[in-house]
């Protein structure tokens, strides 16, 4: 699979050690940036980068880097197409991808020990959308509402 990486300095080492761990595994991994640690560098242009990469090609993913990753995945979610969502643990991941189909993952550097890290890295990638129609029906009114629809009606 090819997989996208995006991070700032906060999340500049982790990111090296998800590039290794990807690689390894046989994934194609497109390194966005930072490509060097420089503690004064601003995250949007890397996150951006990597959701727009994401966004042209549906069949790849993303992993935006940062300290929390909050500020990351928010960034991300600002390129249209792209849904972002912050994982912390392996099953904020998998739920992500299984219902609402999460194409860019948010991950805090400064908030997981390595072996947690990939795992939690793991869970995003190996898990599919469930393809449920009450996960596809919330997705296409996000979606709709992202190209200038009108609002979901309200039960």
């Amino acid at each position: 699979m090819k997989i996208h990486l995006g991070c700032d300095h906060a999340g500049f080492e982790l990111k090296e050690k998800i590039l290794i761990h990807l690689t390894n595994k046989g994934h194609e991994v497109i390194d966005h940036g930072a490509k060097t640690y420089n503690a004064s560098d601003d995250y949007p242009v890397f996150c951006f980068l990597a959701a727009q990469a994401v966004a042209k090609d549906s069949n790849s993913l993303a992993i935006v880097m940062g300290g929390s990753g909050n500020g990351e995945q928010i960034a991300a979610n600002k390129i249209k197409g792209v849904r972002a969502a912050l994982a912390w643990s392996v099953e904020t991941a998998k739920l992500a991808r299984q219902h609402n189909n999460a194409n860019v993952m948010g991950i805090g550097g400064r908030r997981h020990f390595e072996s947690e890290t990939l795992a939690i890295v793991d869970a995003f990638i190996e898990t599919e959308f469930s393809n449920d129609e009450r996960h596809s029906r919330r997705i296409n009114q996000i979606s709709e509402y992202e190209t200038g629809g009108k609002m979901p009606p309200v039960f």
